[in-house]
């Protein structure tokens, strides 16, 4: 009778409970913390398992603040599932599969382009699916890592995870544990996503495989920066009445560039400061206009304490005939090519976006007036040239949004010249010549925008096809002999530099290039330290400015003015090019030209004036200075942002008569 009490018993008892009597309190009490730990080992699961996806060892590739800080999120996420659902084994269930799957959104993105996942690529999915039918799909020990992981915890929720004797979580259950929970839930999320703690800790987002921050760290923290607050005083009647005033202005004004020369950087190898004569042709305007950013190329001549056995860059020293050269401060160093372009192309500043963001991956999401948009509505043939990979920094549909008619890449190549492993300038340069050669044949006029590959970091690889030219004293030499091989390559872009002046010097078309290099190379911190003769934390603005510098100069095979030593930034460079081609300007490059002559450098470091004088607070600039930098912000943002059919706005960004698709 007893017996049939307790089977009667056990039935109507959850089935991790089912025991005899004497075990059944006990046994229950512990497959219900068994449970519970399985549960809240579920964030760390879904960290290794994501990190796999990621194609990274988290034990090895993130430190501790990062292992923390994705453990947060991971542990947010469950316990906001949880709150909702009220289930462990149901939100342990339903966070590992939406974790798994997202993850191996990523591994594919990551197989597919070379860089992870971002929120705007979420954005364009359609434009994936379209070329989706062309990829592998097949997976690799990674994904089956990771696949291994997920199965072994869904067995473990299924077959050892019990059912709570309750429901938590809300509505139905306000507990203070889960009130508690739920309140400390909500002070991260506005912690991480509305106040400065993020931007002041530092922590920034990375752009390729996340060898640092983790995956749900990084997207996260893209998601934090995928939106710019609008600027204080900003509306679209504010830029429109702007507008209608630059516009006004401008129509009696000369859109010649006057430019400003800079002595702060002294060198024995540097030619000596100073304008040249020039007798400017008004009559030509350019059939070819070469646009070469240069990968990592840097004059390391600026550092007075170099120590090299001879010139790196003795043909771009040379160049003085027709020519405009001079310092490019750059909005990066040591990396973050993307940005540079993105100042170049648009005349944007990265001094308005958040720190370390990258617009061509969060921002740049609908058409962008541009220096294509101007050379197209001039008739040029536009052509953006890559000799490397196209899943590089979302080139494809950047490019496609700025209005390039055509872009090659390294599988559009064939018998390519490599120094290292990349594609040489020489090789380059001459492809530009190919391009250029067949479309004046047909009857075109072309613009290319060339970014190189040939300088790319790091400097420990093997010299194959790289001349040693050069060595530097010992306390230099950084790490495997790296400052060689970098001045080395310098040398190498400055061989080919010379046959490309050289050849278009010969042909009848006329030709004006732009040449500059994005930023300086990576090099050890112990080389940087002994260029400055200090600790890199005890130097001066000025001499931290020094690091973002990079050599340019405009070329032409007929006569425009020439000067040496001319200091500009990168967000000015094409408004500068633009003014010696005897070509219209745009309404927005014209407002350029003026802001240039009051303030010749703006960069994320630091604002220099006119006369030199440098400051990292834009309140320290005289009122003029400060009001024509809050029109740019107001300029700019819109150029990224916002979009009007109102035709007083729209055709500042543009020529007259050209219309926007």
């Amino acid at each position: 009778m007893n017996t049939q009490k307790e089977t009667r018993s056990n039935a109507n008892t959850p089935r991790g409970q089912r025991c005899p009597a004497v075990f059944r309190n006990r046994k229950g009490a512990v497959l219900q913390w068994v449970s519970r730990v399985l549960f809240w080992a579920g964030p760390f699961v879904n960290l290794l398992m994501v990190e796999l996806l990621n194609q990274k060892n988290p034990f090895s590739n993130l430190n501790f603040t990062e292992v923390w800080m994705n453990m947060a999120l991971y542990i947010l996420l469950y316990t906001v599932v949880w709150l909702i659902l009220g289930r462990r084994r149901r939100t342990a269930a339903a966070v590992s599969t939406f974790c798994f799957l997202f993850g191996t959104v990523n591994y594919y993105v990551i197989r597919f382009r070379g860089k992870i996942l971002f929120p705007s690529d979420i954005t364009s999915w359609q434009t994936a699916a379209n070329v989706a039918g062309t990829y592998d799909f097949t997976p690799d020990g990674w994904f089956f890592g990771a696949l291994a992981v997920f199965v072994a915890y869904l067995l473990l929720i299924k077959f050892v995870m019990v059912p709570q004797t309750r429901r938590s979580g809300f509505p139905k259950q306000k507990h203070l544990p889960e009130v508690l929970m739920g309140l400390a839930s909500a002070g991260y999320i506005f912690a991480f996503f509305f106040s400065g703690w993020l931007p002041n800790a530092g922590i920034k987002v990375q752009q390729w495989k996340t060898q640092s921050n983790g995956f749900l760290l990084n997207f996260s923290i893209a998601l934090r920066y995928s939106t710019v607050e609008e600027l204080d005083g900003y509306s679209l009647e504010a830029l429109t009445d702007l507008i209608s005033t630059l516009t006004e202005e401008q129509a009696d004004e000369d859109t010649s560039m006057e430019v400003i020369q800079d002595y702060n950087f002294s060198s024995t190898q540097m030619l000596e400061a100073g304008e040249y004569d020039s007798d400017p042709d008004e009559t030509v305007t350019p059939t070819n206009i070469i646009c070469i950013m240069d990968e990592t190329f840097a004059d390391m001549s600026i550092f007075d304490a170099l120590d090299v056995s001879g010139d790196t860059c003795p043909f771009f020293h040379s160049l003085q005939e027709n020519t405009i050269k001079g310092w490019m401060y750059s909005p990066v160093t040591g990396g973050g090519t993307a940005s540079v372009e993105y100042e170049f192309l648009t005349s944007n500043s990265q001094t308005f976006l958040p720190e370390g963001t990258v617009a061509y991956d969060l921002y740049v999401k609908d058409e962008q007036p541009s220096l294509v948009s101007w050379a197209t509505a001039l008739g040029y043939s536009t052509t953006a040239f890559h000799p490397y990979y196209s899943s590089g920094w979302n080139r494809p549909l950047v490019y496609a949004y700025m209005g390039f008619d055509d872009q090659i890449y390294t599988t559009d190549l064939t018998n390519k010249e490599f120094i290292r492993g990349y594609v040489s300038d020489s090789f380059d340069f001459q492809t530009l010549m190919q391009i250029t050669e067949e479309q004046n044949a047909n009857g075109e006029k072309s613009f290319i925008f060339n970014v190189t590959i040939q300088n790319h970091g790091g400097y420990a690889q093997s010299w194959s096809n790289l001349t040693r030219y050069l060595t530097v004293g010992e306390d230099q030499a950084g790490e495997d002999e790296t400052t060689e091989q970098f001045l080395d390559l310098m040398r190498a872009t400055d061989e080919a530099l010379e046959e490309l002046i050289t050849y278009y010097s010969s042909i009848d078309e006329p030709t004006i290039i732009v040449f500059f290099g994005d930023h300086q190379g990576k090099l050890d911190t112990e080389v940087y330290e002994a260029l400055y003769g200090k600790d890199l934390d005890d130097r001066t603005l000025t001499e931290v400015e020094q690091q973002y510098v990079t050599p340019f100069f405009i070329w032409a095979n007929y006569d425009i003015e020439e000067a040496q030593d001319v200091m500009i930034s990168t967000n000015y460079l094409s408004t500068l090019m633009v003014a010696q081609t005897n070509l219209p300007m745009t309404g927005y490059q014209q407002f350029l030209a003026n802001l240039y002559e009051e303030l010749p450098v703006i960069n994320p470091i630091a604002y220099i004036d006119k006369d030199g004088n440098i400051t990292d607070d834009s309140s320290e600039l005289t009122e003029e200075q400060q009001e024509l930098l809050t029109q740019y912000s107001y300029l700019s943002y819109y150029s990224l942002f916002q979009r009007t059919d109102d035709e007083t706005v729209t055709g500042f960004y543009y020529l007259d008569g050209y219309e926007a698709d």
